[in-house]
């Protein structure tokens, strides 16, 4: 009897295992063409992403971009040391930790307020222009955009430094001194971004359903009632995660945003952590100081979005992941 019940216990094992076969056959054979269409972009985060990798490696070595790392030695933390003893990177901290927090503060609420009024408007086709007028500035590059600072705000020949003396008032330094530059810049990447930055909101709200709203309107709401109690937490998901994403890159910073606006009068504020890479580590071809400042940026950046996101989760919400 014993080998009768190993006998059947062995077929049915030997005949689950060709089902197993079949099936992954069966599969294999109605989607190998998405893993062929995968190959593509895997091989290409691969060679451009991950690869260069290996790179980081300088960051510990003297400032030899010729010579493998293993040949030219060691020379530990001291790019870190080096970059840490310089005052004017330790600015760009500053500097860099500064303009992200004033992004975060006025840029990041608005295009949510934005997308709320935008979504209150009951006429398509005015909703529809207003949306395209308000993102058609994300497409201007960050050169074209310095033009039109000088155009506007130069202290002699800008448009509203005129109109402001024409008005009988004092033209404003706005672009040369440091606290009107500083101003000025937020308030123009704002700009840029806004509109742009309305379509994931205008999204997301688009998959709130209609009931929600037509009961409130049965129970008397308002409009303001209805965004607070029902849009504003229907987005809620979305806000969280661009909100951790933008806490993890707290230490990065646009270059072209600040060279394009950049002059030599506002130097002590527009000196941030990518402009400083750029002139002391590409410039003066210092790249283990450059590759040192970049493994900083990560680690920080890194530490940063698992912090937010554990607060994020501790304080009740779902996180990112």
């Amino acid at each position: 009897m014993n080998s009768t019940v190993k006998q059947s216990k062995a077929l049915v094992g030997s005949s689950s295992k060709a089902d197993r076969i079949s099936q992954m056959k069966g599969y294999w054979s109605r989607h190998w063409m998405l893993y062929v269409m995968l190959l593509p972009p895997v091989a290409f985060f691969f060679v451009f992403n991950y690869m260069p990798m290996v790179n980081i490696l300088i960051a510990f070595s003297p400032n030899n971009v010729v010579l493998p790392v293993l040949e030219t030695g060691w020379v530990g933390f001291a790019n870190f040391e080096t970059a840490f003893s310089n005052h004017i990177f330790m600015g760009a901290i500053r500097n860099t930790i500064m303009f992200s927090v004033l992004d975060l503060v006025v840029g990041f609420p608005a295009p949510i307020i934005l997308a709320l009024l935008l979504n209150e408007l009951k006429f398509e086709r005015f909703k529809k222009i207003t949306q395209t007028i308000t993102y058609m500035p994300h497409f201007l590059s960050w050169v074209i955009m310095g033009g039109m600072a000088v155009s506007l705000f130069s202290t002699n020949s800008g448009a509203v430094n005129n109109l402001i003396v024409g008005m009988g008032g004092e033209a404003i330094p706005f672009i040369e001194t440091p606290v009107y530059w500083t101003i000025t810049n937020v308030l123009m990447s704002m700009w840029r971004s806004v509109g742009w930055n309305t379509i994931i909101y205008l999204a997301a709200i688009t998959n709130i359903s209609p009931e929600y709203y037509e009961a409130a309107e049965m129970d008397g709401a308002s409009r303001l009632r209805k965004m607070w109690h029902i849009t504003l937490p229907g987005i809620r998901p979305v806000i969280v995660t661009l909100l951790v994403l933008t806490m993890g890159g707290i230490l990065n910073a646009d270059l072209s945003r600040f060279i394009a606006m950049d002059n030599a009068f506002v130097r002590t504020v527009s000196e941030v952590i990518p402009t400083f890479v750029y002139r002391w580590g590409l410039q003066s071809m210092q790249f283990s100081l450059a590759g040192a400042i970049g493994i900083f940026q990560s680690v920080i950046g890194m530490t940063l979005l698992l912090f937010s996101n554990w607060l994020v989760k501790k304080l009740g919400g779902n996180g990112f992941w």
